[in-house]
């Protein structure tokens, strides 16, 4: 199993949950988050001063997928997301040992 994880644009949230749940994935975590990468922030103008925001809201989501699974929920992911701009955000995947339904103690692909 891989746990996928996503920091996008929080507008796309909407496009890539659909896109998921098109996709059949039945369950995500999603948290705001807020970071910078090459874009190293922006600047906006607020009452006529002009001030750096270094800190860009993201949203993060996370997805556990079976192996074979994982390459096409994150191609799901990048698609749904992309705007074609700076700042769109990225998508990984690590290894997930265990995974156990507290409910019913259920493993593995069960508990999915």
């Amino acid at each position: 199993m891989r746990l996928i994880t996503a920091v996008i644009k929080p507008f796309k949230l909407d496009d890539v949950k659909a896109a998921l749940e098109q996709f059949g994935i039945k369950g995500m975590t999603v948290s705001e988050a807020s970071g910078y990468g090459r874009q190293r922030g922006h600047t906006e103008v607020y009452r006529g001063a002009e001030y750096q925001v270094d800190l860009v809201p993201k949203v993060r989501i996370e997805v556990l997928a079976e192996e074979d699974d994982a390459d096409d929920v994150i191609d799901v992911i990048v698609k749904a997301a992309q705007t074609g701009k700076i700042g769109d955000g990225k998508v990984w995947s690590v290894p997930v040992d265990t995974v156990i339904r507290v409910r019913t103690g259920e493993r593995g692909p069960e508990a999915l």
